[in-house]
């Protein structure tokens, strides 16, 4: 209950609400199931609260888990009393808990540790008294050659070392010199010598400071890739004045000959031990922030990304482009099946016999859309299709083919078409994303869509985490359809796994599609467990029941064929008359694990069955006199697409092979904190040209009206 309670009082949530997170948690219960489906449990926290509980529980069991090895040491080296088992047991983060350890952690041979050896502790105490005494004086005494100190100099230099270490180890002194970096240091980046021509990319860090903990991440990040390229040399300091009278208020009593000798330990000990470990820790907090940040931005676009509006089922032909090696071709069916590919070179000659391959593919097939990848060559294929004059019905889309070459030599491609190459891959893959963003997309690891930032420089494991959430939810949130779903898509399903998923295919291949959502328990190791977490989450069209085909759980359906009872009317048609659902008082249904939040939702999902929370396809088209970076000049106000939004700005496709940025100063005609208050991914913009550098293929536009 302890955990339970730190996370209530930090996020100030109710306790109840918590507690019930973290046992569903701790049962195997999915994020996006309860969000959805045990509002009544949590008080309706959304996915954000409750992922957000779920790390907080890991980072807090952490640190348990450190505190148990802690204590671990200290028994073993019958260090632990009372008092240090008390502070230990009341830390609540893992700084202040390796500060109260520091003084006792096992160390390598120290100076300090063979200066006591020499037997010069003593001698370090007298120092620290500060009394009028002569310390060389006092340090005669431990001459010693056995021990060997040789002189009065090597005597008190020991004693300092010990002082130094003595200080390094104040859990006072490090509590404030840490307060002392966080609110003061300042980040410096240097170049390093040699590296100005290697390192030219970080030109703008060749010598730059800022107030660390003010910095913003994507700053942060640069100049720590700089010195991981061994490009630029980071540091992390406050002033060393400031910092040095810090400590010196707490150890300095008066100006005696021993006050100077303990003044000159303090600036060692500060130099060689303080400094160095309070500026890792906060380069590593600089880090985790920045990462948590560059991840957030990572998350906020792919999860817009995913949920981009899908054109639907729709007869697609799909064009993967090229110039020398011609443009693939191929053919798909309302499902998104594969049924003809061909090469076509519209690009070589005058193109007549590629526009006679093309016309003929749009009748046999009955096309109804044509999909373009925004490679190479994609403006000019798209110019070539247009000049075709097909049926104006016919929808000519240009669709970002990000990743598209990674997942086609994917094993998942290559187990989807075993007797088809790459190219042919590829193309399936472009025509595929245009009916369905969402189900293409969750082939492919997240990483490879490019709409990140800085995405190999931060912390992997909670890159991966963080993408898989936001996967998991946009699946859920959109529902699947159980009996058309690929292997790839079922796996992200609430409760799912690779083979449960693997087995719900083969099971539908070898018996039929599911005509029931009770039918999903007959599937091996889909147990009532899983089902209970997956069942609302995948639908079935013309379902036996009808509520199979919504995102109300089985588990509520007694409820809805009460409220049919009631109304004198069938469940259908309570599904097509919103009129029915509008006469039911939902006070009547209430119970005692079903609430109001549920009852709210059931009505929702009968108002709308299986309703696509995603927006309406709208086709976009570019600026038809534009195909190159030379077509632009400043002033032009052209049509594009965000493509990418990061802490600095958006990127924007404006048909030209090259993304053009819009700083976040020009995104709007006042002050943007955050190019997310502002701009999505796949948000159809108008920009206008700034500049235009053609040798280093760089456009700058903006966004603002005046």
């Amino acid at each position: 209950m302890k955990i339970i309670n730190i996370i209530s009082r930090e996020m100030k949530l109710p306790e109840g609400g918590v507690l019930a997170v973290a046992r569903m948690l701790d049962q195997g219960a999915t994020i996006p199931f309860i969000a959805r489906y045990r509002k009544e449990k949590t008080g309706s926290l959304d996915e954000v609260t409750i992922a957000a509980i779920r790390d907080r529980i890991e980072k807090l069991n952490a640190l348990d888990a450190r505190k148990e090895a802690i204590l671990k040491s200290l028994k073993e080296r019958d260090l632990l009393t009372v008092t240090l088992l008390a502070d230990i047991q009341n830390s609540f983060s893992m700084a202040v808990l390796e500060d109260i350890y520091e003084k006792y952690r096992p160390k390598k041979r120290t100076r300090a540790q063979a200066a006591r050896q020499k037997g010069l502790e003593p001698l370090a105490n007298f120092l620290l008294v500060q009394s009028n005494k002569a310390p060389l004086h006092e340090a005669k005494k431990y001459i010693s050659s056995t021990k060997g100190v040789d002189s009065v100099e090597e005597a008190i230099s020991g004693a300092k070392d010990i002082i130094a270490e003595i200080i390094n180890g104040d859990f006072d002194v490090r509590a404030g010199i840490r307060k002392l970096f966080l609110k003061t240091a300042q980040i410096r980046s240097r170049v390093k010598k040699g590296k100005k021509e290697d390192g030219i990319k970080f030109k703008d860090y060749f010598d730059w400071s800022e107030i660390a903990f003010k910095a913003p991440s994507h700053r942060v990040l640069a100049m720590l890739r700089g010195q991981n390229g061994s490009f630029l040399l980071v540091h992390v300091m406050p002033d060393e004045k400031q910092a040095l009278r810090l400590i010196e208020k707490k150890y300095i009593k008066n100006q005696s000959r021993s006050a100077l000798e303990v003044k000159s330990a303090i600036k060692d000990s500060y130099k060689r031990l303080l400094s160095k470990s309070i500026e890792k820790e906060c380069i590593n907090q600089l880090k985790a922030g920045a990462d948590e940040a560059a991840i957030g931005v990572f998350a906020g676009n792919l999860k817009e990304l995913l949920l981009s509006a899908p054109m639907g089922q729709k007869r697609i032909l799909a064009v993967d482009p090229g110039f020398r090696t011609g443009c693939k071709v191929v053919c798909l069916d309302a499902q998104g099946q594969l049924l003809h590919h061909d090469i076509i070179f519209p690009h070589q000659g005058n193109g007549e016999k590629a526009k006679k391959i093309v016309l003929n593919l749009v009748k046999t097939y009955k096309i109804e859309a044509i999909a373009i990848g925004n490679g190479t060559a994609g403006r000019e294929t798209e110019a070539f299709v247009k000049r075709l004059a097909l049926d104006s019905r016919i929808h000519i889309v240009m669709v970002d083919e990000s990743g598209a070459s990674i997942y086609s030599a994917s094993k998942t491609a290559r187990e989807e078409f075993p007797d088809h190459d790459i190219t042919v891959r590829g193309a399936v893959s472009i025509g595929r994303r245009l009916m369905d963003p969402l189900a293409e997309l969750v082939k492919l690891d997240p990483k490879s869509i490019g709409v990140g930032q800085y995405q190999h420089d931060v912390d992997q494991q909670l890159l991966r985490k963080s993408l898989d959430d936001v996967v998991v939810s946009c699946v859920n949130k959109v529902g699947v359809e159980a009996n058309t779903a690929s292997r790839e898509l079922l796996s992200r399903v609430s409760g799912f796994n690779d083979t449960i998923a693997a087995n719900m295919v083969r099971f539908r291949s070898e018996n039929g599609p599911f005509k029931s959502r009770k039918d999903f328990l007959k599937v091996p190791r889909l147990g009532p467990k899983v089902f209970e977490q997956a069942a609302g989450f995948l639908r079935i069209h013309n379902a036996k029941h009808a509520l199979d085909q919504t995102g109300i759980h089985p588990e509520a359906y007694r409820i809805v064929e009460r409220m049919a009872k009631d109304a004198g009317a069938s469940i259908l048609d309570l599904m097509e008359d919103i009129s029915n659902t509008g006469k039911i008082d939902l006070n009547h249904y209430l119970t005692n694990t079903i609430g109001m939040p549920t009852l709210n939702d059931i009505i929702k999902e009968l108002s709308n069955p299986g309703r696509d929370p995603r927006k309406e396809f709208q086709a976009f088209s570019f600026d038809d006199t534009i195909h190159g970076i030379k077509d632009l000049i400043p002033g032009m106000k052209v049509p594009g697409i965000i493509t990418n939004v990061t802490a600095f700005g958006a990127f924007v496709d404006i048909g030209v092979h090259q993304d053009g940025l819009v700083h976040i100063s020009r995104m709007a005609d006042r002050f943007i904190k955050d190019p997310g208050e502002i701009v999505t991914v796949r948000q159809m913009v108008s920009v206008t040209v700034l500049e235009v550098d053609v040798k280093r293929k760089r456009i700058s536009l903006s966004m603002k009206k005046t």
